[in-house]
């Protein structure tokens, strides 16, 4: 019986390589060639702002830290799983028994992973303040080519990460791949660090970018197969919230450059050490039991179990996996497997999530609000970054304790409904003579509002989500093939988006943004079914009964 199910989805942080600039935009594009671009996701969102900034973190974490303990105080009832049969019939899933209370513990080892997420977050933001000096200091400071070599070969690297992280953790593990992944990491920050040629500091680049693209593939992948199913979604949001903790710690890391232009090789260099953190904390860290089950490695599967659920849900969580048909009945899937009738809905869903997410215009929006809150007095590009930082930490955490209540289907939809009506509003704000009193306020409203809307949803759902709808045997290898649909538009969509800019103009691409955010919740409304409240196994046998 296969199940007729349409499924999906995120976002990253976008560093724009330079390219010819309109002149009303020069001036913007060379103070803020990445200071107003990068965001943190899950997969991608923005995060700023330096006192503000730091203050709205804080308030972002104890929300998150409170969404996670109500929800693990919440009491977990049997729950009846109905899977529209492509026959028209019904199937009922039951969970095995109720959910005892865990003597296990997960958050320790959620945290480690999340190291993954804040050295995501701090690679893409070191360049901001940094470049200026660095440019300086290897000879580059009058060539603009070089220096956006310098920012876009990091999103290079991720693309090829990305689909990497997938097979490797396949073959090797969750634990193992992050090990492996520390290594580029490592390699990188000590290459950028030292750097005498600007060569040199393009191959750091580089391998920092293949670093962090793993970390995007393999850090929500974990996350979601440790989880336990009441507190999935609220763990998962994290590592947006971490990856925010990277951005805004490389503009902490940057404050001295002011007073010392030597500084910019110092803050390169502490990437090394959450990397390394990474690959300790990992040897610790228990493997993901749904991957052991699937090697048939059942004695590591159940001692994993015990670690991380307790003893009192061994037999449970065994039985879920093998109810999913995990271990050894079927082989690892291969990469044509992706596309092969049996799965390639649900893959194409993955991937136009992250399609519709870029095409929304996040990465546009972020980089412009410089030029908008400037047209609206505010001169400081500190306080507008922080501005925007604190409404997507605040979006962010709100979206935590959200997740498992409202569920990720409607989250999606109300971020992309908010984030249409936010540019929709922008777009007016540029064109209506009668709003051109107000067009100031009106476009630092929109702004604002945009970026809320998308922290909501746009932003944190799609890494949650993904590695629950897919099935287990293909799990890694589509997970890393739709974050490589998104580093890819990510790149292209930085390369012409000022040639767009130029000649549609300003009001018409935002008119184009919201045009694509409202085809967003109608294609979410169609395709994307609701995981909230099923674990892995009992998702995986709804959509995909014969597996």
């Amino acid at each position: 019986m296969q199940a007729s199910t349409h499924l999906v989805k995120g976002n990253l942080g976008l560093e724009i390589p330079k390219r010819g600039v309109l002149p009303r935009f020069s001036e913007v594009w060379q103070r803020s060639l990445t200071l107003n671009r990068n965001l943190c996701i899950r997969s991608g969102s923005t995060s700023s702002g330096l006192s503000s900034g730091d203050v709205s973190m804080g308030a972002g974490l104890v929300r998150a830290t409170n969404g996670i303990k109500t929800a693990v105080r919440a009491s977990v009832k049997s729950r009846s799983i109905k899977a529209q049969a492509s026959g028209g019939d019904i199937e009922d899933l039951t969970p095995i028994n109720p959910q005892e209370k865990s003597s296990g513990t997960v958050l320790p080892f959620v945290g480690v992973a999340c190291l993954g997420a804040i050295l995501f977050g701090y690679h893409l933001g070191v360049v901001n303040g940094a470049l200026e000096y660095l440019a300086k200091d290897l000879g580059i400071a009058e060539n603009t080519v070089l220096q956006g070599w310098v920012v876009s070969t990091l999103l290079a690297g991720a693309t090829v990460g990305s689909f990497t992280g997938g097979a490797l953790a396949d073959k090797f593990g969750r634990t193992r791949t992050f090990q492996l992944d520390a290594i580029p990491l490592i390699i990188g920050a000590f290459l950028t660090a030292t750097a005498q040629s600007v060569q040199t500091m393009i191959i750091g680049r580089l391998l920092a970018g293949i670093g962090i693209g793993v970390s995007s593939a393999i850090v929500p992948l974990y996350i979601s197969e440790i989880s336990p199913t009441e507190i999935r979604g609220a763990l998962g949001s994290i590592n947006q919230l971490f990856i925010c903790i990277g951005i805004l710690a490389a503009l902490v890391a940057g404050l001295p450059l002011a007073g010392n232009p030597q500084w910019w090789r110092t803050i390169f260099g502490i990437a090394a050490v959450p990397s390394i953190l990474l690959a300790l904390g990992m040897a610790f860290s228990p493997e993901s039991p749904r991957w052991l089950y699937q090697k048939g490695k059942i004695l590591e599967a159940e001692k994993a179990v015990r670690t991380l659920y307790g003893k009192e849900r061994v037999a449970e969580v065994m039985h879920e996996l093998r109810n999913a048909g995990q271990g050894s009945i079927e082989q690892e899937a291969g990469w044509f497997d992706l596309f092969s009738s049996r799965y390639w809905k649900v893959v194409s869903v993955g991937a136009a999530l992250f399609l519709f997410q870029q095409l929304a215009g996040i990465n546009a929006v972020v980089y412009y609000s410089t030029a908008v809150f400037r047209s609206a007095g505010i001169a400081s590009d500190v306080a507008a970054s922080a501005l925007v930082g604190a409404s997507n930490v605040f979006g962010s955490a709100i979206a935590s304790t959200l997740m498992d209540r409202q569920g990720r289907k409607s989250l999606l939809m109300t971020s992309f409904a908010g984030m249409a009506a936010s540019m929709l509003l922008l777009s007016l704000s540029f064109t209506w003579k009668v709003l051109a009193p107000y067009s100031g306020t009106l476009a630092v409203v929109g702004t604002v509002l945009y970026v809320l809307s998308f922290s909501l949803g746009a932003g944190p759902v799609p890494p949650i989500l993904l590695p629950e709808i897919f099935a287990s045997r293909i799990r890694a290898k589509a997970v890393a093939l739709s974050l490589g649909t998104h580093w890819i538009s990510n790149f292209v969509i930085g390369l012409y988006f000022l040639s767009f800019v130029n000649k549609f103009g300003i009001s018409s691409v935002y008119l184009g943004f919201a045009g694509v955010c409202a085809l967003a919740v109608l294609y979410i409304a169609g395709n994307v079914v609701e995981t909230k409240g099923r674990s892995l196994e009992e998702i995986e046998l709804a959509l995909n009964p014969t597996t």
